[in-house]
């Protein structure tokens, strides 16, 4: 299994305590000091790293976009008070606050990096910020020019699949490849805002581990609540990606379908324990001798027994503890001969027997 390191804290492979990404987005509705406090939280939560968004109002729509002002977010689509360019100018964040917000994080212990939507946004990440790794968003995943540009930053990609069919995944991860960079992890990934259980299939994943055994396989979730990431965990992802808030009635976009503190800690800490329960893939028992025989059973004599009898089956039945004859040896002791009194309801040995 191809072990990717994103960090000097943690390595990333399937089946294994998973990489946590508190996606902040903008849901710091460019107030650097909510980012800030979202930074702690996502910490105190159990998150290994908090990820931003690099955009700009230049960089994420066309000017048509703008003229047409067609709000995605259904926070937005029924607001006249204020532009689709002006909210995206609002809550961009930028290069300047992106480096204060990276020092912070550096100060609080937690990973911190941003996904880039330009190519200058990239340079920037890589030079200035020194970003562990490239997130490439789901709607970039058939922008082939961008990944190639991207993969030859030298730096771990991850790959969101979302908006995806087959062929495309296979492509971008294809043309990440052909740059010699084979540092991938492919998130499994449903751009709906909040998708229904139905179109999460959470099978995808095992799917990408057969198609693509060398590399690592998230799951970048955009489902209500827990549920569904520790099931992902159970899947053995070896990263979960998930939008992040203090509270979900905040005015913005990714709030409503975003994790509080509570229930990232929650995924957090269950996962650690999923990953313990799901163990090996070897068969083996693990319960110690006495607690095997203090719940098997052994054979016990169904009368009192003399010397010289010849034990019939009816004679015989099988209770606890496990500590004399198995059951399964009932054949070899039917028709033996009892060579000293035994007594009913008792285990029987074999040296009780000739």
């Amino acid at each position: 299994m191809n072990e990717i390191n994103l960090t000097e804290k943690k390595k990333v492979f399937n089946f294994c305590e998973p990489y946590i990404i508190a996606e902040l987005g903008s849901n710091h509705n460019g107030d650097m000091n909510l980012a800030k406090e979202l930074i702690i939280k996502a910490k105190e939560a159990g998150a290994d790293c908090v990820k931003f968004q690099s955009w700009s109002k230049e960089s994420i729509f066309s000017r048509k976009t703008y003229e047409d002002n067609y709000f995605v977010a259904d926070d937005y689509r029924e607001r006249n008070d204020f532009t689709l360019e002006q909210i995206v100018e609002e809550y961009s964040i930028s290069e300047s606050e992106l480096l204060e917000m990276k020092k912070f994080a550096d100060e609080v212990g937690i990973d911190c990096t941003s996904t880039p939507f330009s190519k200058n946004e990239a340079d920037f990440l890589i030079e200035k910020m020194n970003s562990p790794f490239i997130k490439v968003a789901s709607m970039d995943l058939n922008n082939y020019p961008f990944l190639e540009y991207l993969a030859n930053k030298g730096k771990p990609i991850i790959l969101s699949t979302g908006l995806s069919e087959l062929h495309e995944i296979d492509k971008a991860i294809r043309t990440v490849e052909n740059t010699g960079n084979k540092e991938i992890v492919i998130l499994h990934c449903v751009s709906i805002y909040p998708p229904n259980d139905t179109d999460v299939n959470l099978n995808n994943i095992s799917t990408l581990q057969s198609l693509y055994p060398n590399y690592p396989i998230g799951f970048s979730d955009h489902t209500l609540g827990f549920s569904i990431p520790l099931a992902a965990v159970a899947k053995g992802v070896c990263l979960i990606e998930k939008h992040f808030t203090l509270d979900k009635n905040m005015p913005g976009w990714d709030h409503k379908v975003s994790a509080t503190k509570d229930e990232l800690a929650l995924i957090a800490n269950e996962s650690k324990r999923i990953v313990k329960a799901l163990g090996s893939f070897r068969i083996s028992c693990v319960e110690d001798d006495v607690r095997k025989n203090s719940f098997r059973r052994s054979i016990v004599t169904t009368r009192n027994l003399k010397e010289g009898d010849v034990i019939e089956e009816k004679d015989l039945d099988f209770k606890r503890p496990g500590t004399g004859i198995e059951p399964g040896m009932l054949k070899t002791v039917i028709g033996r001969t009892v060579k000293v009194d035994l007594k009913n309801d008792m285990l029987i040995s074999f040296s009780d027997l000739i």
